[in-house]
């Protein structure tokens, strides 16, 4: 079941600045202030990050993998599932407070935010992976080839029309380029605990 997505085959939910499509990739330059959140802790509401999303199925997975390369307060790059304006998940790698973690924000109405700091991993390939499967994503992410560890484990309606794709923002400056290297759908993983 395994394909890869043509760029050309995604929408954007918010322009970047510039996108350019080259033979090792996608290359975006985030909107200085584009983000994604809603109301927790901030107060505020941003829908402003840069998605370019298809449609994925129940029972299959979306991959996106990019080049970690941030230097501005909230940097960040991956995945972005989104079924409405108040119901969507963002998991990647986000430089905050001068290191790189990974996290996800998952939102049903407002926004809640993990993070976990992923030493080691600027200048690398990342790859994040959400599964959809019965009424749940479960997001995966790893760096080059090293094994897989497990994000987040997230509520997601079976019924709900999901798209998903690669996402990036840039909430503190004008000139973050994001070099997306590819992005398939896959089967999605057989359990939670694959070694159980």
């Amino acid at each position: 079941m395994t394909h890869t997505i043509a760029w050309t085959d995604g929408t954007w939910t918010h322009q970047p600045a510039h996108v350019i499509s080259k033979e090792d990739g996608l290359y975006a330059t985030a909107r200085e202030g584009s983000d994604a959140w809603r109301t927790t802790s901030y107060g505020f509401v941003h829908a402003s990050e840069h998605a370019l999303l298809a449609g994925l199925e129940p029972e299959s997975a979306v991959e996106v993998q990019f080049r970690l390369d941030f230097s501005g307060q909230f940097d960040q790059a991956g995945i972005y599932v989104r079924v409405d304006d108040e119901t969507w998940i963002k998991a990647g790698v986000e430089l905050s407070d001068g290191e790189e973690s990974l996290g996800a924000v998952v939102t049903q109405g407002t926004s809640d935010w993990s993070l976990s700091p992923v030493p080691g991993w600027a200048g690398r390939l990342v790859t994040i992976r959400g599964s959809r499967s019965g009424n749940a994503f479960t997001v995966r992410a790893r760096v080059d080839d090293e094994p897989w560890r497990l994000v987040r484990v997230a509520p997601l309606d079976p019924e709900a029309t999901v798209a998903a794709g690669p996402f990036c923002c840039a909430p503190t400056r004008a000139d973050l380029t994001v070099h997306f290297t590819s992005w398939r759908v896959t089967e999605p993983d057989d359990s939670l605990h694959p070694d159980a």
